[in-house]
């Protein structure tokens, strides 16, 4: 019995052997299954990229070149769009960008700024004699430099900036300007036009930009200016010039 019983444990040991035996077999199989189709993937790939390169290879050099500049057309042209965009998210936004939009002579992004499709002939005289002002300096570019609140009374905000125009002598001209920017119905903001600035906005705006002046942010900005017309003594006068 001892004997018989030993047979069966040798034969249920040898019968698990033998399962494991035909489950590593079927294991390597289904591995070289996977393997073939995988090489066969890559196969694929490799032929697929070698069909289009020879296309390629195929046309001629011009249609290339031509390709290749419509390319670099649609790249240029899809930043462009991005770039000539109008925020009117923040206060700070619109009013960025607007001297942006000033400083750069795009009247219709000075619009946008507004948020008018046609300006009134107050509004129209206010852009043209900007547009003008800052052409008279015939910059390179504007760096703004800081931007921020005076004051704010319910949704309408009273800004500043901040910036130099750079000339193309390599130096910079300090700039600063206010701006009424007011919170419209559609959540945007949008910077005022002179016809919706009432005298009692205009008389409070004097008040507050009174005491701006005596913060050290306007004081850094005189300095930078009396140091720039200290080293070039005239210079107004020849903006002033170029105006009349």
């Amino acid at each position: 019995m001892d004997r018989e019983k030993a047979a069966t444990n040798v034969r249920k040991r040898s019968g698990a052997s033998g399962a494991h035996a035909k489950a590593a077999a079927a294991k390597k199989r289904q591995q070289a299954r996977h393997k073939n189709t995988a090489k066969g993937r890559s196969s694929r790939r490799t032929s697929g990229r070698a069909d289009i390169a020879a296309v390629f290879a195929r046309l001629p050099k011009k249609v290339l070149a031509a390709a290749a500049v419509l390319i670099v057309l649609i790249i240029v042209i899809v930043f462009a769009a991005r770039g000539c965009g109008v925020s009117h998210k923040t206060p700070e936004k619109v009013v960025r960008t607007l001297v942006e939009a000033y400083t750069s002579g795009s009247e219709s992004k000075a619009k946008k700024c507004y948020g008018v499709s046609k300006a009134d002939d107050n509004l129209q005289q206010e852009m043209d004699a900007t547009v003008n002002y800052y052409k008279a300096f015939a910059a390179d570019k504007a760096e703004i430099t800081q931007c921020g609140q005076i004051y704010q009374n319910g949704k309408i905000t009273y800004m500043y900036v901040i910036y130099d125009l750079v000339l193309k002598n390599g130096q910079s001209y300090p700039c600063i300007s206010t701006y009424m920017v007011q919170k419209k119905d559609d959540g945007k903001y949008y910077v005022m036009t002179p016809s919706e600035i009432t005298d009692d906005i205009s008389k409070q705006a004097a008040t507050k930009y009174a005491e701006f002046m005596n913060t050290q942010v306007y004081k850094d900005y005189t300095t930078a200016y009396d140091k720039f017309i200290k080293k070039n003594p005239g210079y107004e006068e020849q903006i002033a010039a170029k105006l009349k």
